[in-house]
C-alpha cells in the first residue's frame, strides 16, 4: 500500500516540473492591465474578484501551511514529505495562473509581481532536485556530487518558509496598494522590525522545545546568540533612522537613540554571557532591552487616536515579552541552561508576546491606521484579531515541533535535555578519574570517551548511566557533543596540573 502511493506520488511529481514550465512563459507574459487606476494611485478602486480571493487563499494554504509542513517531514525523513510537497507545488501552479487571469481591481507594477518570478524559481529548482534525489542515482558522478544536492535541497527547503512569509506580505500591501511615496520607509520599518520580533519568538520556542542539545553543544548561552544579534540591530538602526546631513524630523531622535541603546546594551549582554571561568551564562540583558523597546514605543506620538492605542497595545506587550523574558530565567530556571523534561508552562509566555507584539507593530502602519479609523474600527476589535493571528502561528510552530520531537525522541519527553543532563554529570565524574589517571603515568590515549558512553543501556550497574531509548542519529549527535566537552574538561586537567598541586587539581575537577 505504502509503496503504491510513494509509486504515484513520485510518477505525478515528475509530472509537475513539465507543468510548471508549460505555464511559466503564459504567466510570464501576461502583465496585469494598468487602465483604470487613478493617477497617483497603486490600484483601480474595483473590489476584489472571486478569482483573486481564490489565488490568495489557495497561495496561503500552499506557502503558509503545506510547504512548512513538508520542510519537517523531510527533516525527519518521513515518508509523506513527497506527497505533501507534491500537492502543496500542484496547488501553487494552479493558484499563480489564476493571480494572472483574474478581473476586478487592478494593479500598477509592484514588488509582489516581480518577486512571483524569483519564487517561483526558487520553487521549480526545489522541486527539480526532489525528482532528481528520488530516482536514486548512486553510480558514477552521481555518487559524488549526491550529498551535496542533498545539501542544497534542505537550505532551500528551511530557506521556503521565510521567502513565502516574505512574498505574502507583499501580496497583502500590494492588494491595498500601501507603502509607497511618502509612506514607504515608515511601512518597511514597521514590517521588517515586526518580522524580526516574530521571527525572534519562533527561534525562542525552537530552541525551548528541541533545541537544548544544539545549545549545549555550541558552548554558549542562548543570551550570547540574543545579545550579539541586539548589538547588530542597534548599530543599523543607529545610522539608518535619521538621514544624516539632514535635519530631524518627527521621531528621528527616538528611533536613533533606541539604536543606541541596543547596541550598548548588546555589548554588555555579550561579556556577561560567560563566567569568569569561560563557561556559558546566563543574563537577563536582552530581557532589560525589550522593556526599554516597549516602555519607549508605548509612549510613542502618532497622528491618530487609533494608531496611538495600537502602538501602546504594542509597547506593553513587548514589555510584557522582556519582564517574563527576565522572570523565566532569574525564578524559573534560577540561571540554569534548561529544565528537564517538558518546559515549564509560564515558559511559552516570552516566545507567544514577541509574536503578538510583531503582529501589532505590522499592523500599525499609518495607511492601516487611517484606513481603519475611516471604517470606525475600534482598537479593542484590532488588537484582538492582530493577537488570534498571533495564537494561530504560535499554534502551527508548536504543532510542526512535535511532529518533529516525537520522531528525534520518540521514547522520551525531554526532547534530548534528559540524555544531555546526565551525560553531562558523567563527564564530570569521568574528567575526575581522568586527573586521577594521569597523575598515576596513565597516558591520555589510554582514557578514550567509550568509556563514558558505552554500556548507557546496561542500566545503573558498574557506574553505567541508563539512556532512554532513541535513535542512533540522536545518539551520536549527544556523543559527539559531550566528547568535545570531555576534552576540553581534560585539557583543563592537564593544564592545572602545571601550575597547581595536586590536592588543588582534585578540587576543580569536582567543583567542574
Amino acid at each position: 500500500m505504502a509503496y503504491g502511493q510513494l509509486g504515484h506520488s513520485s510518477s505525478l511529481l515528475r509530472a509537475v516540473p513539465i507543468i510548471a514550465f508549460v505555464l511559466l512563459p503564459t504567466c510570464a507574459a501576461h502583465d496585469h492591465d494598468a487602465d483604470g487606476i487613478p493617477e497617483g494611485a497603486a490600484v483601480s478602486p474595483e473590489p476584489i474578484d472571486s478569482i483573486l480571493w481564490t489565488h490568495i487563499l489557495l497561495q496561503g494554504l500552499a506557502f503558509g501551511l503545506i510547504f512548512p509542513a513538508g520542510m519537517v517531514l523531510g527533516i525527519i525523513r518521513s515518508r509523506w514529505h513527497v506527497p505533501v510537497q507534491t500537492l502543496g507545488t500542484i496547488i501553487t501552479i494552479v493558484a499563480w495562473f489564476l493571480g494572472h487571469r483574474h478581473k476586478g481591481r487592478k494593479f500598477a507594477p509592484n514588488i509582489h509581481a516581480s518577486f512571483a518570478s524569483s519564487l517561483m524559481l526558487m520553487l521549480a529548482v526545489q522541486v527539480a532536485i526532489g525528482v532528481y534525489l528520488k530516482l536514486h542515482l548512486t553510480k558514477g558522478v552521481h555518487s559524488k556530487i549526491r550529498r551535496y544536492v542533498v545539501h542544497v535541497h534542505g537550505t532551500i527547503g528551511k530557506l521556503m518558509p521565510v521567502v513565502s512569509w516574505v512574498q505574502m506580505l507583499f501580496g497583502g500591501i500590494t492588494a491595498l496598494g500601501f507603502c509607497r511615496d511618502d509612506h514607504l520607509g515608515q511601512c518597511v520599518a514597521h514590517f521588517i522590525m515586526g518580522s524580526a520580533f516574530i521571527g525572534y519568538g519562533i527561534i525562542m520556542t525552537i530552541l525551548l522545545l528541541v533545541g537544548q542539545v544544539w545549545l549545549r553543544r555550541s558552548g554558549k548561552s542562548q543570551e550570547f546568540f540574543d545579545s550579539t544579534l541586539i548589538a547588530a540591530w542597534g548599530t543599523v538602526n543607529t545610522f539608518t533612522e535619521h538621514r544624516w546631513g539632514t535635519a530631524w524630523v518627527k521621531n528621528d531622535i527616538q528611533h536613533t537613540s533606541m539604536g543606541i541603546v541596543w547596541w550598548c546594551a548588546g555589548l554588555v549582554g555579550i561579556w556577561l554571557s560567560r563566567s569568569r571561568g569561560g563557561r556559558p551564562k546566563r543574563n537577563l540583558i536582552p530581557g532589560i532591552v525589550l522593556l526599554l523597546t516597549g516602555w519607549g514605543m508605548s509612549a510613542h506620538p502618532q497622528s491618530l487616536k487609533l494608531s496611538t492605542m495600537v502602538h501602546t497595545a504594542f509597547g506593553y506587550t513587548l514589555m510584557a515579552a522582556g519582564a517574563t523574558r527576565m522572570i523565566e530565567i532569574a525564578f524559573v530556571l534560577r540561571d540554569s541552561r534548561g529544565l528537564v523534561g517538558e518546559p515549564n508552562s509560564f515558559q511559552h509566555l516570552p516566545p507567544f508576546l514577541l509574536c503578538a507584539s510583531g503582529f501589532l507593530f505590522m499592523g500599525a502602519t499609518e495607511e492601516q491606521m487611517k484606513l481603519l479609523s475611516d471604517a470606525h474600527v475600534t482598537h479593542v476589535s484590532y488588537i484582538l484579531i492582530l493577537y488570534s493571528f498571533a495564537f494561530l502561528l504560535y499554534l502551527f510552530v508548536n504543532v510542526l515541533l512535535h511532529i518533529y520531537a516525537v520522531h528525534a525522541w520518540p521514547d522520551s519527553n525531554s526532547n534530548g535535555r534528559r540524555e544531555s543532563r546526565m551525560l553531562s554529570r558523567s563527564i564530570s565524574r569521568s574528567a575526575s578519574a581522568a586527573g586521577g589517571l594521569r597523575r598515576s603515568g596513565i597516558s591520555r590515549r589510554q582514557f578514550s570517551t567509550t568509556d563514558v558512553t558505552d554500556g548507557m543501556n546496561g542500566g545503573l550497574s558498574n557506574g553505567k548511566i541508563r539512556m532512554p531509548r532513541h535513535r542512533q542519529t540522536d545518539s551520536q549527535q549527544i556523543r559527539d557533543a559531550e566528547t568535545f566537552e570531555l576534552e576540553g574538561l581534560i585539557s583543563d586537567v592537564e593544564d592545572d596540573e602545571d601550575t597547581t598541586s595536586p590536592k588543588g587539581i582534585d578540587t576543580d575537577v569536582e567543583r567542574a
